[in-house]
């Protein structure tokens, strides 16, 4: 007993009411509103509507009702997002898309309040939907309580609070020799701890040659009653091992037909292995007119890394270059805040976080040859390394942040929110030639304090029951230390930061007592610094791209048809281009002021159709559009518009269902990421793609 006494009182320091906290419901919604409210806007539990702000929540149900177990099937219907499987960071992993830019680390993830990937880039790969609640999408820059922050968006994964009633083990097969299963098992509460177990494991195969990945993920989750407030403490543990695909060349201004669909051009036993392991613990104490909140999470993190990319289309050697790399990860991250929610006018969000973040890079870089049909690909033991390679870094995070929200009348709502940053970094890069003996690299650290704010209002000029018409506005400027590539980039020194400023209008609707929801938004968001890669003697390295400008207009309509009936519908217009980026493409500097982001569409669009019943036939469609796109800088090569069909259907009795769910069932091969390590390269939608699960629900 005194050792648990001891324990208890050592977390007392720790977690936000966004993590595993019970969020009081709100009045029951239309079905075509949330049934949930959000926290990751304001950190305060809130209807999603009245937040100024582009903000979705996707029910757990929902997710459930669709069969979605990956984030590109969980978000198919959200405003102006679109989610590329697959990347550099293997077959698990994907690059989300907000706001017009495709990058894997402009946006933030968080998992139950915790930054998922902590001081570098989002763990996107480890990322497990089991027994989720809701998933919540802020579109635009992160609030400012969040220490690591973004530019275009926020994707914050809640889980079910431990305990909580229905437990799930379910079996699924698929083609490609894909196949796995999950259980969610609620545990008897002991001595006042309610607890939850989460285990799943997955394997799945793909179309390209030698690609696919298996993963086991496991989540420990409990909490518990204590004084005037809830205790938490969250273990959670990854195993995956991926076989990594290869990105298709570009040859010119058309993919190479040389380099047959795919086709992999890894050596023989190519591989991404990660392990990650994270604990959290958190506690929320309620006063008579506040609420305290905090949380301590730590992870640690390993990769071990075999793979190559084609750097030319020849026949001789070399054509490909590889590399072999063991990279370590820590990450501790601490939040406290007070928060000041008695009064219906006035409230109030005030605190303090840290982040410190280290990792380390050790290996080696290899020329290889490989046939590009890739009969005989090179092995292991045939590829030795050409240099030692040493990278280190250390991040530390810190921050103090105060949020308010003004309500001078119900028709009005005012919001201001400031923090100061201060940001240390620190790293040194060495390169030894093997072959020479030359000894290269480098020092350097960099100390920065700089302010960020944010300010939105909302105006409701008309309500009547369920109806309302509400305008809102918003201006964010946002700061982050630049991304840093483990990816044996050798450069030691630290970019310039990425800086942002945005504006944001738009209206929020609901219309035929509660039955038609609609959104629209205009956002314009001035880019500096932008973290972009290039090619360096072969090997990837990261670049500011001087200044972009992002704009558009996103729009959404959801309707309620009937008790069972529901739909959904979504149009974008994205304008991403660079302002300022003077770029040596081999034959002199050329100035791409005006020139379109790559791999950022103009036009995205989205539908879908969902019939949900307690029992009985189930079943969902949805049809996703993305048009057409530049895969390149100097905008000479157009990737063509495609539209994806997804859905499922599955009937459902007491305590058993069984599923039928197709993905990408058009069977588009399009490009949708570009390679940061592989020039010129792009990773294609992966092929169609048919599961079966069968699910006990008790």
């Amino acid at each position: 007993m005194v050792s648990r006494r001891a324990l208890l009182a050592a977390v007392l320091l720790a977690a936000p009411a966004s993590a595993q906290t019970p969020v009081p419901s709100p009045s029951p919604l239309p079905s075509v509103q949330t049934e949930y409210v959000e926290v990751t806007a304001t950190r305060i539990a809130e209807d999603p509507e009245e937040v100024p702000a582009a903000v979705e929540v996707v029910s757990g149900e929902e997710l459930r009702l669709r069969g979605a177990t990956d984030l590109r099937s969980a978000l198919a219907l959200a405003t102006g997002v679109d989610i590329a499987p697959g990347a550099d960071q293997g077959p698990a992993a994907s690059v989300p898309e907000f706001w017009g830019l495709k990058e894997f680390d402009a946006f933030l993830l968080v998992v139950d309040g915790v930054p998922w990937g902590g001081a570098f880039n989002p763990a996107l790969e480890t990322l497990s939907l089991v027994d989720i609640e809701r998933i919540e999408i802020l579109r635009g820059a992160a609030p400012v309580m969040y220490g690591t922050t973004s530019f275009v968006g926020v994707i914050h994964v809640i889980h079910r609070p431990p305990g909580s009633k229905g437990g799930v083990v379910s079996l699924f097969g698929g083609n490609y020799t894909s196949g796995g299963g999950a259980v969610s098992l609620p545990l008897p509460s002991w001595n006042g701890i309610d607890s939850t177990l989460d285990l799943d494991f997955d394997k799945e195969g793909f179309r390209d040659d030698r690609t696919g990945f298996k993963r086991g993920h496991a989540l420990f989750r409990n909490r518990r009653t204590l004084s005037h407030g809830v205790l938490r403490l969250d273990f959670d543990g990854t195993w995956l091992d991926q076989n990594p695909a290869s990105p298709r060349p570009l040859q010119g201004t058309t993919f190479s037909s040389a380099v047959p669909l795919d086709t992999n051009n890894n050596p023989d036993g190519a591989f991404i292995n990660n392990r990650r392991y994270s604990l959290s613990t958190g506690y929320d104490h309620s006063f008579t007119a506040v609420t305290w909140s905090s949380l301590l999470s730590f992870s640690h993190s390993t990769q071990d890394v075999f793979r190559g990319f084609l750097v030319n289309l020849g026949e001789t050697f070399p054509n490909a270059h590889g590399f072999r790399e063991q990279i370590s990860l820590d990450d501790l991250y601490f939040d406290t805040h007070l928060a000041w929610t008695t009064s219906p006018r006035l409230k109030l969000v005030a605190g303090a976080d840290y982040l410190h973040g280290q990792g380390s890079g050790h290996g080696g870089d290899f020329d290889y040859f490989v046939n590009l049909d890739v009969t005989n690909p090179p092995g292991s033991a045939q590829l030795p390394p050409a240099a030692d390679i040493h990278i280190h870094d250390r991040r530390d995070f810190s921050g103090i942040y105060a949020f308010l929200e003004w309500s001078p009348d119900p028709a009005w709502r005012v919001e201001l929110g400031g923090r100061l940053n201060r940001t240390v970094e620190s790293r040194d890069a060495s390169t030894l030639d093997l072959g020479s003996g030359d000894l290269t690299g480098g020092q350097s650290e960099v100390t920065k304090t700089r302010p960020g704010a944010t300010a939105a209002f909302s105006w409701t000029p008309w309500s009547s029951g369920k109806d309302r018409l509400r305008f809102y506005g918003g201006y964010r400027n946002t700061y982050k230390p630049a991304a840093i590539d483990f990816g044996l980039d050798t450069n030691p020194q630290i970019l310039k930061p990425e800086t942002a400023e945005s504006y944001e209008a738009g209206l929020k609707s609901r219309l035929f007592d509660g039955a038609i929801g609609i959104e629209v938004e205009s956002f314009l968001m001035d880019f500096k610094n932008l973290v972009v890669t290039q090619s360096v003697n072969g090997l990837p390295a990261l670049a500011n791209a001087g200044a972009e400008r992002f704009r558009g207009v996103e729009a959404s309509l959801a309707w309620d048809m009937s008790r069972h009936w529901t739909g959904r519908a979504t149009y974008s217009l994205h304008d991403a281009r660079f302002r300022d980026f003077a770029s040596d493409f081999g034959q002199g500097v050329v100035q791409l002021a005006g020139f379109r982001l790559p791999m950022s569409a103009h036009h995205m669009a989205s539908a879908g159709i969902r019939y949900a019943a307690e029992r009985g036939l189930l079943g969902h469609a949805e049809i996703g559009v993305v048009g057409s796109r530049f895969l390149d800088r100097l905008n000479t090569a157009m990737a063509p518009a495609y539209a994806t069909l997804s859905g499922g259907v599955a009937y459902r009795a007491s305590g058993w269902e069984v599923r039928l769910e197709g993905k990408n069932l058009s069977n588009e091969r399009e490009p949708v990421s570009a390679s940061e390590m592989g020039d010129g390269q792009y990773y294609l939608l992966p092929a169609r793609r048919v599961n079966l699960t069968v699910s006990r629900m008790f």
